[in-house]
């Protein structure tokens, strides 16, 4: 059986990176909406800062056994594919 502790600090793991994650779908979004345009070395900059940092993030917490790989995994593709929703979007535009 997990102790209590050790459920509640992989409750609260995912639920910051996945905050982490809700951030950089907003930054992003408003990147698109105001600033550039997906073109942009500015916009992709940001994206690859960004989603680089979170994967960094999500290593860390798999490495300390807060997350699972599969959990971060699939974390980090449905940020990827929100993104393509906005990117698509935006080129429709």
């Amino acid at each position: 059986m997990i102790p209590e502790v050790a459920v509640s600090n992989r409750d609260k793991a995912y639920a910051l990176l996945e905050a982490d994650a809700n951030k950089i779908l907003k930054l992003i979004k408003v990147q698109m909406d105001n600033l550039t345009m997906p073109q942009c070395p500015l916009y992709e900059e940001v994206l690859d800062t960004q989603m680089f940092g979170l994967s960094r993030e999500i290593d860390f917490a798999v490495r300390l056994n807060l997350v699972s790989e599969e959990a971060g995994k699939a974390l980090l593709e449905n940020l990827e594919r929100q993104l393509n929703v906005l990117h698509e979007a935006a080129q429709k535009s």
